[in-house]
C-alpha cells in the first residue's frame, strides 16, 4: 500500500493550471490532526490513514485520556467529561483509599512520572485544535481531523461544529448515532451486524430500539472489512531490513504465533491457552521455527500456559516482552501466522501479507466479532487452526487492503467539497 501522491505545491497541476488558479491554499490539505485516545489499537487506525494519505510527516497527535487504575476501571463507561469530574470528586474528598481497601482494588498508577490525576497527560483540548484550523487556514488550508474511538466522538463532533469550514473530521469507527455531526466515517462492516438478519434474531425484540446502529450506511460511510492500521509495502520492507540479521537465519518455515486476550465479544481462558498449545505441538514436526509473542492484553494465566509448554522447546521463541518488540519483524519475515481471534487489529494485519493465517478461537467469537470471522474465512483470508496443518504448504490470498481503499475514499470524499491533498 502506498501513500496516495498529488503534484507539489510548487508545481502546475495535472491539468497545467498552477495551484492559486484553482481555489488557492483555501482548498488544498496539507496536515492533519490525529485525535486518539491512548489504546494502541485506535490510535494505529488513524496513524495508518494519515500515512496512506501521505500526510505521516505532517500530522500532529493529541489525545482524549481517563484516568486510569483502582476505583477507575468502574467508571470508564461513563463520558469521558463526567468521568473526570466523578474522579476529582472522589480524590478531593479523601475517599478514593477508603474505596480501594473495600474492594480490594489496585491503587493508583503514575503515569508519566505523576499521579493519574487530570494534568498528568496533555488532553486534547477543542479550542486549540479550533484555533490552530483558523488561525493557518489563510496560509495552509483546511485541517484534516482524524479520530477513532468512542472517548473521541464528543472532541471531533465539537471540532467540526465550531469549525466547519476550516476542517474536514473523519471519525473512524462507528459513532452510534449523528453520523451527520462528521464528514466521513470509516467503519468495518460487521459493526452493522445487528441489522443482518442473523443480529436481529439475537436481540429481543423490546431491545431493538436502543441497539445501535439503527440505519443502514449512508453515502458518507466507508465500509471495511477489518480494522485499518500501518502496515503495508514500505513498512513491511523497512521492518524486513531492520529485522534481518536476527529472523532471516532461523529455519523455515517459520510460524508466528500473536496471543491476545480474551475480549467482550470472545471470551477465554486457560482452556483455550491449553488448546493452542496442543494444537501447536501437533504442527511443530512441520515448522522450522517458532516465534510467540503476547500482547498487553494477555492474562497470566494464559500465557503461563503456553510458557510452561514451551519454554524449554529448542524450536520455540518467546518474546519476553522487551524491547524491541519484534512484532513488525514478525509480520516481516514469517511464513504463516496463528492468531488468536479476539483481535481485529491482529488478525487484519496478518492477513495485510497475504501468507496464511489460521485464527485459534474463532468458534468462541460471539455477536459482530463472529460476523467478522464469517467474513474472512468466506473470502478465503483465513482458516480455522486446527492442529492438524502442514505449515510447510502454503497458500495465498488477495491480501486485506482496507486501509489504502479507505484513504482513496477520502480522496473522493474531499473532491466532493473542492479539496485536494498535497502531502
Amino acid at each position: 500500500m502506498k501513500p496516495i501522491r498529488l503534484p507539489q505545491p510548487d508545481s502546475p497541476t495535472a491539468a497545467g493550471v498552477p495551484e492559486i488558479f484553482e481555489g488557492g491554499a483555501h482548498s488544498v490539505v496539507r496536515r492533519a490532526v490525529v485525535i486518539g485516545n491512548g489504546f494502541a489499537g485506535s490510535e494505529n487506525q488513524s496513524l495508518g490513514l494519515v500515512r496512506a494519505l501521505g500526510l505521516y510527516d505532517q500530522h500532529v497527535l493529541y489525545r482524549v485520556t481517563r484516568p486510569r487504575g483502582g476505583i477507575n476501571e468502574w467508571l470508564h463507561w461513563l463520558p469521558v467529561w463526567l468521568h473526570k469530574i466523578l474522579y476529582y470528586v472522589v480524590t478531593k474528598l479523601s475517599i478514593c483509599s477508603r474505596i480501594t481497601r473495600a474492594n480490594k482494588l489496585s491503587p493508583f498508577p503514575s503515569e508519566n512520572g505523576g499521579s493519574a490525576g487530570l494534568a498528568s497527560i496533555l488532553e486534547a483540548d477543542v479550542k486549540h485544535i479550533v484555533n490552530l484550523a483558523r488561525d493557518a487556514y489563510e496560509k495552509d488550508g483546511p485541517l484534516l481531523v482524524v479520530a477513532s474511538g468512542r472517548d473521541t466522538i464528543s472532541v471531533a463532533s465539537s471540532i467540526k461544529r465550531l469549525a466547519s469550514e476550516k476542517v474536514f473530521v473523519i471519525q473512524i469507527q462507528h459513532p452510534r448515532s449523528h453520523l451527520n455531526r462528521f464528514d466521513l466515517v470509516i467503519t468495518p462492516r460487521h459493526d452493522y451486524y445487528v441489522l443482518t438478519p442473523e443480529g436481529q434474531k439475537q436481540v429481543p425484540n423490546f431491545m431493538l430500539r436502543w441497539i445501535t446502529p439503527q440505519e443502514p450506511p449512508d453515502e458518507h460511510v466507508v465500509l471495511t472489512t477489518g480494522a485499518l492500521h500501518q502496515i503495508d509495502f514500505s513498512t513491511l520492507r523497512s521492518a524486513a531490513s531492520a529485522w534481518h540479521d536476527e529472523l532471516a537465519p532461523l529455519p523455515k518455515p517459520l510460524l508466528v504465533v500473536n496471543v491476545g486476550g480474551p475480549a467482550r465479544y470472545c471470551r477465554y481462558g486457560a482452556d483455550l491457552a491449553k488448546q493452542l498449545s496442543d494444537f501447536l505441538l501437533s504442527v511443530l514436526a512441520t515448522c522450522g521455527s517458532v516465534r510467540i509473542s503476547f500482547s498487553e492484553k494477555t492474562p497470566l494465566k494464559v500465557s503461563s500456559v503456553i510458557v510452561k509448554e514451551f519454554a524449554q522447546n529448542p524450536k520455540v521463541y518467546i518474546w519476553d516482552g522487551e524491547e524491541p518488540n519484534p512484532y513488525m519483524g514478525h509480520l516481516a519475515w514469517a511464513d504463516a501466522f496463528v492468531v488468536t481471534a479476539d483481535s481485529v487489529s491482529m488478525v487484519s494485519e496478518a492477513c495485510t501479507t497475504g501468507k496464511p493465517v489460521y485464527v485459534m478461537g474463532a468458534e468462541r467469537c460471539t455477536w459482530k466479532l463472529s460476523e467478522f470471522h464469517k467474513s474472512l474465512k468466506e473470502r478465503g483470508v483465513v482458516r480455522p487452526f486446527t492442529g492438524s496443518e502442514d505449515i510447510s504448504e502454503s497458500w495465498s490470498y488477495p491480501p486485506l487492503n482496507d486501509t489504502a481503499e479507505a484513504a482513496r475514499r477520502v480522496v473522493e470524499a474531499l473532491a466532493q467539497r473542492d479539496l485536494t491533498l498535497r502531502p
